[in-house]
């Protein structure tokens, strides 16, 4: 759809997407049995919405940053979305608690209604290029260096699961009262990180970061095997937020660097469906690992499988050539 129609119409139709659905969950009253099937349908095009705004955004992104700084650039630009992440929790829970949910949602729909707006003046990076076979979505998964880079994502995501979904119950068992302290030192990381290495990795190469980017987040989520009180909570927040702040664009970036634009759309796409598929995936299967065994076998699985990703990548020697240095 992003290499077919454009990257500014697919951010477009996602942007809808996303402003009108919050505005459907004001239509559901009453127990959660009465309108469950519903509810489902509405959470599924919501996120298809979601999945359309990041890829298309990226995309649009990778095309008008310089060769030879984009994963400095991916990562400058990741910075909106970590401060969205950052402070979207902590707002939605000044109206919740002020308001209830009913304007929480209002307030959603209208800040996508804002980037619809923000959208519109701006000119599209799309150029068509009549290549149908090259341009295939399975063609390109079915290269050797694509497939593998969407199978790390996809322990990547697994990894997300276990710090989106798990962190709060776990610390809340063990009586920790300021649980965000562990989303404030995670968010705080990866934004220094995008801010302060982006060009370092441009220098360096992202064949030669993305291996310790692994390590961080990897290691930040073993550390909570270990967690007993807020020091190792926000320790363990900053680990990990500093190996997200570093993978996330160097891995958007090794994927798509030297590829023609009537394709990036369709790897960017597979990159972050494969980070969408690990976190569902991971949340579901590490939901039954807390259930039979607890959450520290649930963390240490996750870290396990994220440090696992390091020897695929390594293995496999999905690395382009040598990045020029700029």
């Amino acid at each position: 759809m992003i290499d077919r129609i454009g990257r500014k119409k697919s951010y477009a139709a996602g942007l809808t997407i996303m402003t009108l659905m919050p505005l459907a969950y004001l239509f559901f009253r009453g127990a959660l049995d009465s309108f469950y099937l519903p509810l489902v349908m509405v959470r599924v095009v919501h996120g298809i919405g979601f999945a359309i705004c990041i890829t298309a955004v990226f995309t649009y992104i990778a095309d008008i940053i310089p060769h030879e700084r984009l994963n400095g650039g991916l990562g400058m630009f990741g910075v909106s979305g970590l401060v969205g992440t950052a402070l979207g929790p902590v707002l939605a829970e000044i109206l919740i608690h002020g308001a209830g949910f009913d304007l929480l949602f209002i307030v959603a729909a209208a800040m996508s209604g804002m980037g619809l707006i923000i959208l519109y003046p701006l000119k599209d990076t799309y150029v068509r290029v009549v290549k149908p076979a090259e341009s295939s979505f399975f063609l390109v998964l079915q290269k050797r260096r694509v497939f593998m880079i969407a199978a790390i994502a996809l322990l990547f995501g697994f990894g997300l699961a276990a710090a989106n979904g798990f962190v709060a119950p776990y610390a809340s068992g063990r009586r920790i009262s300021f649980i965000s302290l562990y989303y404030i030192a995670y968010s705080s990381a990866a934004i220094l990180t995008r801010l302060l290495g982006g060009s370092f990795i441009d220098r360096q190469g992202e064949d030669k970061i993305i291996s310790y980017s692994l390590a961080l987040m990897g290691g930040g989520l073993l550390m909570l095997v270990f967690m007993k009180g807020s020091g190792m909570l926000f320790f363990s927040g900053f680990i990990t937020g500093c190996g997200h702040g570093l993978l996330y664009p160097a891995l958007n970036a090794h994927a798509i660097r030297g590829e023609p634009r009537n394709v990036r759309g369709k790897i960017t796409g597979a990159y972050t469906g494969s980070i969408d598929a690990g976190a569902f995936v991971g949340s579901v299967i590490l939901g039954y690992v807390g259930e039979i065994e607890g959450f520290p076998a649930l963390f240490l699985a996750a870290g396990v499988v994220v440090l696992c990703a390091i020897f695929i990548f390594r293995r496999e020697n999905i690395s382009k050539s040598p990045v020029p240095n700029g």
